[in-house]
This record gives structure tokens, C-alpha cells and sequence, in this order.
């Protein structure tokens, strides 16, 4: 009786800590208007990290047919924002880097860096989080895409 106990409790355990992994955080991010490696520099000196979300535009060939929707050629957004580095890293910590991309997450777009205002939420996969230094501890630059 004793062993059932101890391996129940070990099968809790495990299951407590698989729980906590899938919990996925919500990003939250900024707006910003410029871009450049000038600014992107200065972001990333304050602990920031530079992003950008893409969008497809959908066009309906036939108002009747609800099946015949097709995606234009041209992307009909690009939005540049700016994430917390810390935020990004505990959520990388969380979800081991292959899962990272083809997990959706939350996003809120705030209207300041301490603003409880939200301008937009959506849902987001990550495209590329790409140039991660040697330890992978440091995400340089952000990719994602409307969901």
C-alpha cells in the first residue's frame, strides 16, 4: 500500500507540473511608429525587444459562394511593436524553443508602457524569434502573425 502511495503521489506530481507548463502567458506589447537599427538598438539597451505582426488580407471572389474566399497579393498589415524582454523570456522558459512557433498566444496592444489601456487583442503565432545569443537567453528580434 505504501508503494501505491508513493507512486500516486509521484503521478500527482507530475501532473501538477505538466499543469504549470501549459499555462502560456499573454504577450503584451506597445505600439511604435519608427524603425531602423538605430532604434531597435536603443530598444534593446532598455530591456525592450522589437517586433513586428503581419497580417493576410482575404478578399471573397463571390458575395454568394461563402467558400470562395482567396488571399490577395498584397499583405494588408504590418504592425511594429515593441514586447518586454523579460516577458518573452519567461514565457521561452515556459515553452521549450521548437514549440515556441507553432503555439498561439493572447496579444495585447497597450497604448503605453504602463498603460492599462488595451487598443486591440488578438490572438498571435509566433513566426520567428530569431537571433538568440549563445545560451539562448537573449531574444533580438520578434515575428508574428494575426491568427
Amino acid at each position: 500500500m505504501s508503494k501505491w502511495c508513493r507512486a500516486a503521489a509521484g503521478v500527482l506530481r507530475a501532473t501538477a507540473e505538466t499543469q504549470s507548463r501549459r499555462s502560456y502567458h499573454t504577450i503584451q506589447a506597445v505600439p511604435r511608429e519608427i524603425s531602423g537599427p538605430r532604434i531597435s538598438k536603443r530598444d534593446r539597451a532598455q530591456g525592450r525587444i522589437p517586433a513586428v505582426v503581419f497580417s493576410q488580407s482575404y478578399l471573397q471572389k463571390d458575395p454568394n459562394d461563402p467558400t470562395s474566399v482567396v488571399a490577395s497579393s498584397s499583405v494588408s498589415r504590418k504592425l511594429l511593436l515593441t514586447t518586454e524582454q523579460k516577458q518573452i523570456q519567461a514565457i521561452l522558459k515556459n515553452i521549450e524553443l521548437p514549440f515556441f512557433c507553432s503555439t498561439t498566444f493572447p496579444l495585447q496592444i497597450r497604448a503605453g508602457s504602463g498603460s492599462s489601456t488595451i487598443l486591440e487583442t488578438r490572438k498571435v503565432l509566433p513566426i520567428k524569434a530569431s537571433a538568440f545569443g549563445q545560451l539562448c537567453e537573449a531574444c533580438v528580434r520578434l515575428i508574428l502573425y494575426w491568427y
